[in-house]
């Protein structure tokens, strides 16, 4: 047995995922369960009362080589009243003249006088007991992973639920964390963010929510991709996310000759158009991170035009006011634009046109002077808006020469290309 044990639990341990010590443990609770029901049924049967319950048995497994021995322990005592938990002291000091009443005894039992039945009894607990130490285990796996990213297959499709083999256990991507333009397929492979982690009853699984739809998909990804940002010169601030269509996200550089939205780019787009591949397509707006919040909530709203940001930062909102010509791409289509800028920046935006500001009195209220100089017809040749509101504006984080600037500032992906 000795050798064939050790071989069987090592490849538990490899399989399971369970550290070896549990496993030798609760092999010897297991061997003691068993032992201790077979001298309980024993004595049961020596005494008609039947109302003394066994306690005292110990089994302890040699780690290194896969031996076990069985000790039945007994306290030192005047008198004896229960012989299956108690030895009188003169007996005991034949033992060693060292114990003392109160002290235990191990006595050693052999282990041939045992049945079958106590054999097959040690092996259920111990499968009882793997069970519910791989619950325990899987829990602590997928709980230590809250916010990554995980690999799994598409194993079946239901009406409210799709369910995700992560491996050695299921996943839950429920209908509200699914991209709606995405359809899953029988055994295709895909990339989930572990959303949440429910441990139940030791004899049921742990629940593992799934999700395709959090922002933090986007951080992960691009934490992934950019090596700026594993080496701290880069960080993501925030990520405002409609799944499927469209993302902000807010980074910011911490090395002058790191430009924050290049390296996210990357050299030819390689990073950014990697994230979207992941993410089937989903548009991305790299956006300048900025402490002022007038400043940050101007470039939130790129690639629109922006003339002046009012911005109130005790009640997070802001009046912005762009070109007459800017305002449609400023809302974006559907109010998608403004909608997503509001949750990275955290303000509350109202924008208006330039003729409704001039209207109102607003330019007059906070004294400005009109001086903007945007073109026009010079921004329509660009194509920005035309881009951005009825195909998507594929090129959006590089409207400003990101890539240009990325190389430009010495990048070593650059210098090595």
């Amino acid at each position: 047995m000795n050798k064939e044990l050790l071989d069987a639990i090592s490849l538990i341990e490899k399989e399971k995922n369970i550290d070896r010590e549990i496993l030798l443990t609760a092999l010897e609770e297991s061997l003691t369960a068993a032992y201790s029901k077979s001298f309980e049924k024993a004595d049961k049967s020596a005494d008609r009362k039947g109302d003394r319950r066994v306690d005292n048995i110990r089994v302890i497994l040699d780690r290194d080589t896969g031996d076990y021995k069985i000790y039945r322990e007994k306290t030192v005592v005047e008198e004896v009243t229960n012989p299956a938990s108690e030895i009188l002291w003169e007996e005991a000091k034949l033992i060693s003249k060292a114990y003392q009443i109160g002290d235990v005894v191990q006595e050693e039992l052999p282990l041939d006088s045992f049945s079958r039945v106590t054999a097959q009894n040690a092996k259920n607990n111990f499968r009882t007991k793997l069970l519910e130490e791989e619950r325990r285990s899987v829990f602590e796996r997928y709980n230590s992973k809250l916010g990554q990213i995980v690999t799994g297959l598409v194993q079946r499709r239901m009406e409210e639920r799709t369910i995700i083999n992560l491996g050695n256990t299921d996943a839950i991507l429920p209908k509200s964390e699914q991209i709606e333009t995405e359809s899953y397929r029988n055994n295709e492979r895909i990339k989930v963010m572990v959303l949440k982690v429910e441990a139940r009853a030791p004899k049921k699984e742990p629940v593992i929510t799934v999700s395709r739809t959090h922002p933090d998909m986007v951080r992960r990804f691009f934490e992934a991709e950019v090596p700026e940002i594993k080496q701290g010169l880069v960080e993501i601030k925030a990520v405002a996310r409609e799944a499927g269509s469209r993302s902000k996200m807010a980074v910011v550089s911490y090395d002058e000759a790191v430009d924050a939205i290049g390296a996210c780019v990357g050299l030819n787009g390689t990073r950014v158009n990697a994230v979207v591949d992941e993410l089937g397509g989903e548009k991305i707006d790299l956006v300048e991170w900025r402490d002022h919040p007038a400043e940050f909530i101007e470039n939130a709203l790129k690639p629109a035009k922006v003339i002046i940001v009012l911005a109130d930062e005790e009640d997070k909102t802001a009046q912005v006011i762009v070109p007459d010509f800017q305002l449609s791409l400023a809302i974006g289509r559907a109010g998608q634009n403004v909608r997503l800028a509001a949750r990275l920046t955290g303000f509350k935006i109202d924008i208006k046109s330039e003729s409704e500001a001039k209207e109102s009195g607003l330019f007059e209220e906070i004294g400005y002077i009109d001086d903007y100089e945007g073109d026009e017809e010079e921004y329509y040749e660009e194509g920005y808006e035309e881009e951005y509101i009825e195909e998507g504006y594929e090129e959006e984080y590089v409207e400003e020469g990101s890539e240009e600037d990325y190389i430009e500032e010495g990048s070593e992906e650059a210098q090595e290309g």
